[in-house]
């Protein structure tokens, strides 16, 4: 049997260097995994390549990985989750699954950020610090769920349970956008030809009866003083509203302007109830992911709280929290918030007397994903006609007013 030197890291996250006797590396990291540690590196005790460390050998940009795009997409981390899970849970040490999956991310940035966490995790750092030290990339939930797993030494399937999470949302979001990409594209279309009409056609139409020197029925008059001003002001119209969008930008980028456009957006006639259902998606699939990964409801809120995305949704998550703190049940302050629905009450309340919180958020996650997709579906199967009908209409009163004058020329051609 050969003799293997390791590094690890105990429950309390306590760095533990030693050597074990075993049959091959593999067999070595078992026993470690069983005495619950969370193993970093494991080499052949005398190895000077493996007394090294990974850190000998920088990681270059572009050299294994064939990166496609700097940027990274929530494909990439849904990618890298998996991976990292079943290379963790198949008995690989983290760091070499760190060194393995840096061969094939295809995100140059993200191979950046693996060579960082290596880095950070060879100077003594535990993973949870090595994700928080790179917040543009990994959230809270990504660093507070690995925190909880290197705890509980259950690391790998905190993993898979984060990247079926993302696997989830990655998914969501896809069909929300697809779905709205057909109407962006009609709608600005449509745009696009009524502005081409009015700058293009109705000035050529203005100068055809100026020369025949009659006079214009009112829809023409209208139609055309229109078409002037618009030629006449395109340019300032076109600044004054991207004007008007830097500085809409900049205010709901302050808390203050945040909170006001959500409540805006909660207000609307029928809209209110779809974006109120897609905040309540988001904070049901958060808190079963960490309720599901052992994470107590009182931190999972507080994880919850940062993560969400909404000024208006952290605030009463706020509230919740201190409730809850209080030693209330979570279905209390969440009925006297008034922001979730009854359905969504009863059901938490149902799920802290069975003890199965975790899988009664999950249904409410199914229940409004399904409300979303339902709802845009609906949409759009009202909004197709309606913009054919509303372009129909503004094109046939063009139409009109352009060619009511060509009778009257026509009339007084036969009448001579």
């Amino acid at each position: 049997m050969a003799k293997f030197a390791y590094i690890a890291r105990d429950g309390s996250g306590k760095k533990v260097n030693g050597s074990l006797e075993g049959l091959t590396e593999e067999d070595v990291i078992n026993r470690l995994q069983a005495m619950e540690l969370l193993v970093l590196e494991v080499h052949p005790e005398g190895d000077s390549a493996g007394a090294a460390g990974p850190s000998e050998t920088p990681m270059r940009i572009g050299a294994q990985g064939g990166q496609k795009h700097y940027g990274v997409r929530s494909n990439d981390l849904v990618l890298f989750c998996r991976q990292l899970a079943t290379l963790l849970g198949a008995g690989v040490t983290i760091l070499k699954s760190l060194e393995t999956i840096s061969r094939q991310v295809a995100s140059q940035k993200l191979y950046k950020v693996i060579g960082n966490l290596k880095h950070h995790m060879e100077s003594g750092l535990s993973f949870h610090e090595a994700l928080a030290k790179e917040p543009t990339v990994f959230s809270d939930l990504w660093v507070n769920l690995v925190e909880s797993g290197e705890a509980s030494g259950n690391l790998a399937i905190v993993l898979d349970r984060l990247a079926m999470y993302l696997e989830r949302n990655a998914e969501f979001k896809r069909k929300v956008i697809s779905s709205l990409i057909y109407p962006s594209i009609l709608l600005g279309a449509s745009m696009a030809a009524l502005l081409f009409l009015t700058i293009k056609i109705v000035p050529t139409f203005a100068e055809v009866f100026k020369s025949f020197n009659i006079k214009l029925p009112g829809p023409t008059i209208v139609l055309i003083a229109v078409s002037t001003f618009i030629r006449k002001t395109f340019v300032f119209i076109v600044i004054g509203l991207a004007g008007l969008y830097y500085f809409f930008m900049n205010y709901i980028k302050t808390k203050e302007g945040r909170k006001a456009f959500e409540e805006f957006l909660f207000r609307l006639p029928m809209f209110g109830e779809f974006f109120r259902a897609m905040a309540i998606e988001r904070f049901s699939s958060e808190m079963s992911t960490l309720i599901e990964s052992g994470v107590p409801i009182l931190y999972s809120l507080e994880i919850t709280e940062s993560s969400v995305g909404s000024v208006v949704i952290g605030e009463i998550i706020r509230g919740i929290k201190e409730d809850v703190r209080a030693g209330r049940p979570l279905s209390q302050p969440l009925e006297r918030s008034g922001f979730f629905e009854p359905m969504v009450v009863q059901m938490v309340h149902v799920g802290e007397e069975i003890g199965e919180l975790s899988q009664m958020f999950k249904r409410i996650n199914t229940f409004y994903q399904s409300y979303v997709e339902t709802f845009l579906a609906r949409f759009l199967s009202l909004f197709e006609p309606f913009i054919l009908i509303f372009m129909g209409s503004v094109i046939g009163l063009m139409v009109i007013g352009m060619f009511l004058p060509i009778f009257q020329i026509s009339k007084v051609g036969s009448a001579g």
